[in-house]
């Protein structure tokens, strides 16, 4: 052993004042977590932000009033209508209980219900902004010395390197005393600037500013908690750390309580746990890590009503279950090999007869439940993270901007100077490599590879980007400081360390070549040895004159380089924090003479609806803002942000964007009001073109031959609607008495208000069936239990959905249903936009009335010629091609009457329609080209003419 160095009243003295430095920095940066995430209160109250939240509000108010017994049989009939959904096992309570129980045992009544939903977010932003620095800490520790290029190497070889506790590496200098407390530098100062970081990175703000009462704000807490508990049971050097899995297991249980994403930190640590049998890093730790998260986890997951089984059933989570049937193998094989003293041949042969067997066993399970429903499917969502496209064949959820892909310029947003100094973390996490901090090499690949995917799963990142930044700067700024603060008796001790290390090694050479066979090195050390004798070299460089001037001007640069972006990162986060907290529900505008308003229309439009409405009033508007009316109105609504039924909210859009008398009808048998927002920006005409999509998604009669509705849209820049939207439920209801000419029928709709800005209007349906409304009450149908009573549709709106095909997703294999010509047809149009809206011109052109059409249109020979001459591919050839050959004369017709100049195009190959009307043996549309004066004897790039197509025809 080294001896002990002395110390110097100088040492406690830089400890203390050390301590106290790491002590003012957490208390700093936890309190910028909270303020920056207060703006929102500050400006405009304790007020519920968004959609979503105003459910979540809802649903804590339920459980507040009515207790947990009554929570989880809350069937409400005020969502959906006339269908209904059971709330209380569809959602994830977590976060509302959360709530209650802050209200009932913390708070009381210092607070109401409504603020602690407020606050809540900051609150829990700031507990995820600590334990983001437990994380790193974990991470930075000292026993994490191995690198990850010789945990290869022992892979490949076969080896186990044991990594033992270790003392700090330098137990005199500014820290000394702090390693008494169990402190470890440089781990304290990268957990304090990932504090920092996560403190206001806008990946995180985004989902946690007060009011932001969303799954998400407590979730990335509980997620976080789970993660350090995880990495925490895997410390090496102490032997009973596993115990720490149960810990992870109950904090993972809270996880799944609070949000859907509970399947992402499953998956992960799943992934991690199987990365190290493939690091070679399987221990009997290790094994009861993993063995005990997942038995706590799991056991406690599948009481949360929302997932049930799913954790043994769902494909989305049956990895996690495989790895850990896989350690069962594993740590038996490994019993069996210690016991029977095998070497590495026959314990490898062993593994993989037993693995084989195994595997048959369950390949014969699956292929047994299978067939019976067992699996459940993956949803939409998930499937959508690993197409090679980025939409997922369902309208519904392609049209929510948030589940787009994430862009390049997304990420500097949401994550800023983070972009590279995370990377830095990453590299000097290569070479401080460990069971636990391996974690972070997991964590990492997987949030930017599903963040990449969708742009709402940036949120993921925020805390591993928090961390390897905070472990790039706290090593950065620990070496910084240490080569200031290190003082004489530091270089003495590190003097006595190496004499002694000298004499032990001379005194072990002595023993002779036996006891030298009995000894085993750190690969490490055995297999980067030259490495390590550069890395030896440097040091002893640096201890010189010249290498401490050096190493003092490059601390002076470093530190001040960060200090600079440390403070443009805080500036430019508050900036975005500013604007992440204006709540949806107030908007602050200007006026012409540059007054500044609030404009509060949107609740002010709820509040009508509460204070002038019957209480049983059924409130028709997009789903968007169902959560909203029935939180704040505390009416009716047709739809909301649950979207669980597809053809439901399918139905909902075929009569905003039917035609009047469509929509009218419809109407009249599921509301009493028609909400609508107006005022231009993101209004509901904005939207309407996806209400139409999803529609049609359902009823195929909706936009005939077209997919993608875009027959339904505007025409131009200047919001010229198409002949569809104009004729459009919605376009009258939005416009009405606004644009000139358009009127909503008096026969069939009153407005009854419009709020002070103009952003909503509220319509009376006249003509409502009571007929339909009295049946819809005396219709539904409960079960034995008698609170689960579903709600039917009434017999007036039979006609409408016998016409409906229910969507089937490409993921449900259960159901047993496809729609490959659908699914076909809508990734063509995505993926070709130019192409669709072609179709849909043309469709406009068929649905054209007589009076409406125009003369056709002529060219000249000059502009024939300059079109036939130019050979290339484009969307016009493609469409083109397929018209020819599907013989669509109709749609050629047209196309010619609209664009004569088509007959000409001429695709890369120098064929053009009259090619591939004699290829398909197309007679029409080889006579309407020829009267068109096309030639039939040209070329084409192989020197084929349209008859030697008809030949080979």
């Amino acid at each position: 052993m080294a001896a002990k160095s002395k110390s110097s009243p100088s040492d406690y003295l830089f400890s203390l004042v050390w301590i106290g430095a790491i002590l003012y920095g957490v208390a700093f940066f936890l309190q910028n977590s909270y303020n920056i995430r207060l703006q929102a209160i500050n400006e405009y109250g304790p007020v519920i932000h968004e959609f979503d939240p105003y459910f979540n509000w809802r649903a804590t108010q339920y459980l507040y009033e009515n207790g947990a017994a009554k929570f989880f049989k809350w069937f409400d009939h005020m969502v959906w209508y006339p269908l209904g959904r059971p709330v209380g096992t569809t959602i994830y309570p977590g976060m509302q209980f959360t709530a209650v129980f802050l209200k009932n045992y913390i708070v009381g009544d210092k607070m109401s219900l409504n603020d602690i939903c407020c606050y809540m977010p900051a609150w829990f932003g700031v507990l995820a902004s600590f334990l983001v620095g437990c994380i790193a800490y974990e991470a930075s520790l000292e026993t994490n010395s191995m690198s990850l290029f010789s945990v290869v190497l022992d892979a490949l070889m076969g080896r186990y390197t044991e990594v033992g506790e270790k003392p700090a590496e330098k137990p005199t200098g500014y820290y000394k005393l702090s390693s008494y407390l169990g402190l470890r530098s440089p781990a304290v100062e990268c957990a304090v600037f990932a504090m920092g970081f996560m403190a206001v990175v806008p990946a995180h703000l985004m989902r946690s500013v007060g009011g932001g009462y969303d799954n998400e704000s407590v979730a990335v807490s509980a997620m976080c908690l789970t993660f350090y508990f995880w990495m925490r049971s895997l410390r090496s050097g102490e032997k009973y750390s596993y115990l720490i899995g149960i810990v992870a297991g109950v904090a993972y249980f809270y996880m799944v309580a609070a949000w859907g994403g509970y399947i992402f930190v499953l998956n992960l640590i799943g992934a991690h746990a199987a990365l190290l049998v493939l690091l070679g890093r399987f221990s009997n730790k290790v094994y009861l890590a993993y063995t005990l998260f997942y038995i706590v986890g799991t056991s406690l997951a599948i009481q949360v009503p929302v997932v049930g089984w799913a954790p043994l059933k769902s494909l989305e989570q049956l990895g996690p279950c495989a790895v850990f049937l896989g350690y069962q193998i594993l740590q038996y094989c490994e019993m069996l090999r210690k016991k029977n003293k095998w070497n590495r041949a026959e314990a490898w042969k062993f593994r993989i007869k037993f693995g084989v067997v195994a595997l048959i066993g369950l390949v014969i399970f699956v292929m047994a439940v299978t067939p019976k429903g067992y699996f459940g499917p993956m949803s939409s969502r998930v499937r959508g993270l690993f197409v090679p496209h980025t939409k997922t064949g369902n309208p519904l959820v392609d049209s929510v901007a948030e589940h787009q892909a994430a862009s390049q310029q997304a990420y500097w947003q949401y994550l800023h100077i983070m972009c590279f100094l995370a990377p830095m973390g990453f590299v000097f996490m290569m070479f401080r490599f460990g069971d636990s901090a391996s974690f972070l090499f997991v964590y990492a690949f997987s949030a930017y590879f599903f963040s990449h995917k969708m742009v709402r799963l940036i949120l993921l990142t925020a805390p591993i980007a928090s961390s390897l930044s905070g472990i790039a700067v706290g090593r950065l700024v620990s070496w910084s400081l240490s080569t200031f603060l290190e003082d004489e008796v530091a270089e003495d001790a590190t003097t006595e360390e190496l004499t002694a290390d000298k004499k032990s090694k001379e005194k072990e050479n002595g023993k002779g070549k036996a006891s030298k066979k009995k000894e085993s090195k750190p690969s490490g050390e055995t297999n980067f040895a030259g490495i390590a004798a550069i890395q030896d070299g440097f040091i002893q460089a640096s201890k010189s004159t010249e290498g401490k001037i050096v190493k003092g001007i490059a601390s002076i640069v470093i530190l001040g380089s960060l200090y600079y972006q440390a403070t443009t990162f805080k500036t430019y986060a508050w900036g975005i924090s500013k604007g992440l907290s204006n709540p949806s529900i107030i908007v602050k505008g200007q006026l012409r003479d540059g007054q500044v308003v609030y404009v509060d229309d949107y609740r002010e439009a709820y509040w009508w609806l509460r204070d002038n409405t019957p209480e049983d009033s059924r409130i028709m508007a997009w789903w968007d803002y169902g959560y909203q009316i029935t939180g704040i109105a505390n009416r009716t609504t047709i739809a909301d942000g649950n979207t669980w039924n597809h053809e439901h909210i399918a139905l909902l859009g075929k009569a905003l964007t039917g035609t009047e008398e469509e929509g009218y009808q419809i109407a009249r048998h599921l509301a009493d009001y028609v909400l609508v927002w107006g005022g231009g920006g993101g209004d509901d005409l904005a939207k309407s073109p996806h209400l139409a999509r999803i529609a049609n998604s359902v009823y195929r009669d909706h936009c005939p031959g077209d997919v993608t509705c875009r027959a339904f849209g505007f025409v131009d820049r200047k919001g010229t609607p198409s002949p569809m939207m104009e004729r459009s439920f919605l376009f009258k209801l939005h416009s009405h008495n606004i644009r000139p000419g358009v009127q909503a029928d008096p026969e069939k709709f009153t407005e009854v208000f419009r709020s002070k800005y103009g952003k909503v209007r509220i319509y009376k349906i006249l003509g409502v069936s009571r007929k339909s409304k009295t049946w819809v009450e005396q219709n539904r149908e409960c079960d034995a239990g008698g609170w689960f009573c579903p709600g039917k549709y009434p017999p007036g709106l039979k006609d409408i959905l016998n016409k409906k095909k229910d969507f089937a997703q490409l993921e449900d294999f259960n159901r047993g249903a496809s729609d490959e010509e659908y699914q076909k047809e809508y990734f063509e149009n995505l993926n070709n936009p130019e192409l669709a809206r072609k179709k849909a011109e043309l469709q406009r052109q068929k649905e054209a009335k007589p009076e409406e059409e125009v003369k056709p249109k002529t060219i000249s020979d000059e502009e024939k010629v300059q079109i036939y001459s130019t050979w290339e591919d484009t969307d016009d050839t493609t469409l083109m091609w397929k018209i020819v050959t599907s013989n669509a004369v109709d749609d050629l017709n047209r196309w010619l009457h609209q664009d004569p100049g088509a007959a000409w195009i001429r695709s890369s190959d120098g064929r053009g329609p009259m090619w591939w009307a004699f290829e398909s043996k197309n007679q029409d549309i080889v006579t309407i080209l020829m009267k068109m004066g096309v030639p039939h004897t040209d070329k084409d790039k192989n020197g084929l003419s349209p008859l030697d197509m008809l030949n080979q025809a």
